[in-house]
Order: structure tokens, then C-alpha cells, then sequence
């Protein structure tokens, strides 16, 4: 969203964390596309023209469902291995992903359409969506388990490293820090910010998320966090008129305690 914001800084953003049934890594595909099929409906009914899946294990899992299911555009992730692959020097690239990730078929086909020229190293990041949910992204613990899952990348040579899930970012400092200014990193988020601006464009929607391309985001002003629990009990999802605020403000839901959400969200000023 922070990247989205740099493009279309006046849109309207509603932000939906599914906290209470993350991580999605090691969950079955059913169980997420499930979950997918929720968040979809939710943010329809709020007024969504557009919806980007900011989960690498969910685009694999259920974006294609969702595509066949809802006549709306979905834009997706998945880890930036064709940037990696030809901008690498050492024929080496390290990629970090969720478990889930890492066994979708979108990601083992873009491999696979590398794999012949460059060696892809893979590590799960264990730990690091606890460590962004918990709002712990410095510290002798975070780096603990950052450079636990990184080193391996590190010592089979990796000189490009893509960031396969988008709680990672928030690790950055600590990512680069631990891999030296030799290694590069690849966060996604700036492409798909530019997917979604073309999206827009071919839809004719431009002009209502009023894209200023020579403009920077305000300062994001936040309305209280709602969670799931508090939608339900002013009637359910289905029962609440779209959200309609004004521009460049962004509203939050969770589907479980909004505290930390609501303080990573304060990151985007």
C-alpha cells in the first residue's frame, strides 16, 4: 500500500489483515482460498474497484478462483525472480518466501523458466510475518532470526535476493544490514504499484482514484481500526453501506486485535 500510495496518492484504501489466521504459509490451499473468498466479498461490499492480493501465498493459492468467482480485477504477487535472474552477477539468486510460496505453481513456473541459467537458491523465512505481526522489526531477537534464515542464501553466493512475501519489507534495514551493501534486494512492491495504475488506466478509473504522478501522499490520516468482531456486531459485513472517505485516507480492518495493525500502518507516513 505504501507503494501504491506513491502512484495514487488521493485513492481511497481500505486494508484488510487477516492477523487472526496468519501466517497463511503453512495453511492448506482450501483453508486460504476460503479466507480469500471472505476478504473479497467484504471489501466489495465497501465499495472496492480494484483489489490487490498483497500476499504472495494467497495469489498462488486462490487468485485464480478468485478471478473466475468476482467480476472485479485482482492484482497479484509472486517473488521477482526474472529481475533477479537477469540482474545477477554471480549466476546466484536467493529467494525468500513462505512455505507456501515456494510449492504454489505460479512461483516452481517462473522458476522454472530460469532455472537453466542461474542457480535459485530458496529459504523459508521462519519467523518473520510473527516478528511484523508482533511490530518487532529491530532488535537483537529480529536480527536473530532474520540472519538464521538469510545466511544460507548468503553463503551459497546469492549476490540478489528477492523478498518472496510482503511482511518481509518491513525487515528490510535488517535484511540489507546482514547482507552488505554487495547484495541487492528485491522488494516487488514498487511493480505491483505500477500494475495497479495500468489496471486502473485500462478500466476507465483512473480519474476517480485521481492519480497526480507529480504528487507525494499526505500524511495518511487513519480512522480506529475495526476488527472483524466489530463488523459482526453492527450487523455483519453484508449489512454495512460501502465506505466512502475522503481522499487519500485509509481505512483498516483486521480479522483480529487491530492494535499492531494500526501501528504498522502508522509506518506509511
Amino acid at each position: 500500500m505504501k507503494e501504491i500510495r506513491k502512484v495514487l496518492p488521493s485513492a481511497h484504501y481500505i486494508y484488510y489483515s487477516d492477523n487472526a489466521h496468519c501466517p497463511y504459509g503453512e495453511k492448506s490451499q482450501e483453508y486460504i482460498r476460503d479466507r480469500a473468498r471472505f476478504i473479497t466479498r467484504l471489501l466489495l461490499e465497501r465499495g472496492a474497484d480494484v483489489i490487490v492480493v498483497a500476499c504472495n501465498t494467497a495469489t498462488g493459492a486462490a487468485i485464480a478462483t478468485l478471478r473466475e468467482e468476482f467480476d472485479v480485477p485482482f492484482i497479484g504477487m509472486e517473488p521477482a525472480v526474472k529481475p533477479a535472474a537477469l540482474g545477477t552477477r554471480s549466476g546466484v539468486i536467493g529467494v525468500l518466501a513462505t512455505a507456501g510460496t515456494l510449492k504454489a505453481s505460479k512461483y516452481l513456473n517462473t522458476k522454472g523458466l530460469y532455472q537453466d541459467d542461474v542457480r535459485i537458491e530458496e529459504h523459508v523465512g521462519e519467523g518473520f510475518v510473527q516478528l511484523v505481526e508482533r511490530g518487532e522489526l529491530d532488535g537483537p531477537e529480529a536480527e536473530r532470526v532474520v540472519r538464521e534464515s538469510l545466511q544460507p542464501l548468503l553463503d551459497a553466493g546469492a549476490d540478489t535476493i528477492v523478498l518472496g512475501c510482503t511482511h518481509y519489507p518491513f525487515l528490510l534495514p535488517i535484511i540489507q544490514r546482514i547482507a552488505g551493501p554487495a547484495v541487492r534486494v528485491i522488494d516487488p512492491a514498487p511493480a505491483v504499484a505500477q500494475q495497479v495504475l495500468r489496471v486502473l488506466r485500462d478500466r476507465g478509473l483512473l480519474s476517480e482514484a485521481k492519480s497526480a504522478s507529480a504528487d507525494r501522499p499526505g500524511p495518511v490520516t487513519l480512522p480506529a481500526a475495526k476488527s472483524e468482531r466489530d463488523l459482526r456486531a453492527v450487523g455483519g459485513s453484508g449489512d454495512m453501506p460501502p465506505y466512502r472517505p475522503e481522499d487519500g485516507s485509509v481505512q483498516l480492518l483486521s480479522s483480529g486485535d487491530p492494535t499492531t495493525l494500526h501501528a504498522l500502518a502508522a509506518t506509511l507516513n
